[in-house]
């Protein structure tokens, strides 16, 4: 890695607007766990005018790079001054140009403000698109619980009715309920305490997270929590748990609802981003939040070599 390379991109970062809070260098020493990341940079005029980060790994001698471990978003991005089809084109290829040689494989999610891959399709890659879901926050608070559909309406009056909300429960108690979950699924906990203490340290040193609890004040169970990050124009739904025994309860869509308003009158930020995902009873649930779906292109290439690439 280089740090005179990772130095630049801080700089560029610091001097954006509206630069990703997944691809924020501060985020990414918190995520970039088993690997290192690094950025390819362009300059125009004696300033940096593109960026694209990246998390590179090794294995049995292979490099590749891929995406870390709860880092939603990734790709190319460009200086707001340049964002025009002209210098997407052009810088889009000095940034492939510019990936480390004899690559593996390639794989990443760009983030939202990528619409133009066509640069990468040139140079071998291919992509996949995929959706997330985005609820509008400039509605008011009324009219946004109007247009969830009613049987959720239905779930977050009762849930309210005989659940509390706080936030100042241990870490640990979200880490539990999100191993709780996958357990139901038969499934290992993905997430290491450690690695989601520092994640929330990073967050809470940036102002940038929230932990969401809901509890029963009769019985002290804790049913669901949550994790609430955001940036300068979205809040995501970074992460949840539940208790699989309480999950008639209606506490997920609650927390859901409690981050929305959170989203929208305490952070003032004008989307809120579920994170949705390809799964269709998910897909289904933040439909009936009223949000409407939003492309990711998840962009990869194997065999690359000094930025030329293969396909799959």
């Amino acid at each position: 890695m280089h740090a005179d390379h990772r130095d630049t991109y801080r700089t560029f970062a610091a001097n954006v607007p509206d630069l990703p809070l997944f691809m924020q260098p501060w985020y990414l020493d918190a995520v970039c766990e088993g690997g290192a990341w690094d950025a390819v940079t362009v300059q125009k005029s004696g300033r940096t005018v593109a960026v694209l980060p990246y998390f590179l790994k090794q294995k049995l001698g292979w490099r590749y790079i891929t995406m870390p471990q709860v880092c939603k978003q990734l790709g190319p991005y460009l200086h707001p001054e340049y964002r025009s089809l002209k210098w997407e084109m052009r810088l889009y290829k000095e940034l492939i140009e510019q990936l480390p040689k004899e690559l593996a494989a390639f794989e990443q999610n760009f983030n939202y403000l990528v619409t133009n891959w066509l640069p990468f399709y040139w140079q071998g890659f291919q992509q996949t698109t995929f959706y997330s879901y985005m609820l509008s926050l400039s509605d008011s608070e009324e009219l946004i619980f109007k247009n969830i559909e009613k049987s959720y309406r239905n779930k977050i009056k009762a849930a309210a009715a005989k659940l509390v909300v706080s936030h100042d429960l241990p870490l640990a108690e979200l880490h539990r309920l999100i191993g709780s979950s996958f357990e139901r699924q038969g499934l290992e906990q993905p997430l290491e305490f450690s690695f989601l203490q520092r994640i929330f340290t990073a967050l809470s040193e940036h102002n940038c997270g929230k932990l969401f609890f809901a509890t029963d004040p009769l019985s002290g169970q804790l049913h669901s929590a949550a994790l609430l990050v955001w940036d300068s124009d979205s809040a995501y739904y970074l992460m949840s748990g539940d208790d699989p025994a309480l999950r008639a309860s209606g506490a997920s869509v609650l927390l859901q609802w409690v981050a929305i308003q959170y989203a929208k009158n305490v952070v003032g930020v004008p989307i809120f981003d579920f994170e949705g995902s390809m799964m269709r009873e998910i897909e289904q649930g933040r439909r009936d939040f009223g949000a409407f779906n939003a492309l990711i292109f998840k962009c990869g290439a194997s065999g690359l070599c000094g930025g030329s690439g293969g396909s799959f």
